[in-house]
């Protein structure tokens, strides 16, 4: 949409050349379909629901997927020093390996699951909002 300024000259002498002002108007038309996934989101209908169901899974589905990695990580070491007894009896510095595992590496292992985590869940969130804001193609 153009719209014409009116001709305006200095000192009354000369008129100036005309302006032409552009407009976009397609601006709101592009923004619609984010909009309308706000509103649905904001006022709970069943597409909003269906896009907070499925954060909700993909962040449980992690959260198992982590929680089958600690499990396995050290919940497994009981059961390697069960199958290779002499491998329990093994000693670093002085300290016998499975306290050294259990009592000192499980730490740095934890603080490294949860770091995973939380980037892993951030992630996720900015797909969600992602998808929230998507402007219409």
């Amino acid at each position: 949409m153009a719209k014409q300024l009116p001709d305006v000259g200095l000192g009354g002498t000369a008129p100036t050349p005309r302006r032409t002002r552009i407009v976009l108007a397609d601006i709101t038309r592009q923004n619609s379909r984010a909009e309308r996934t706000r509103t649905e989101l904001a006022q709970q209908t069943q597409v909003g629901e269906a896009l907070v169901r499925g954060l909700v899974r993909a962040q449980l589905a992690l959260a198992l997927r982590l929680s089958l990695v600690v499990a396995i990580g050290l919940g497994g070491l009981p059961w390697l020093f069960a199958i290779a007894p002499s491998l329990g009896r093994t000693t670093v510095a002085g300290v016998n390996l499975p306290w050294l595992l259990l009592g000192v590496a499980s730490f740095p292992f934890l603080i490294a699951v949860g770091w995973a985590y939380v980037r892993l869940a951030e992630r996720n969130e900015q797909d969600f909002t992602d998808l929230v804001q998507r402007p219409e193609r």
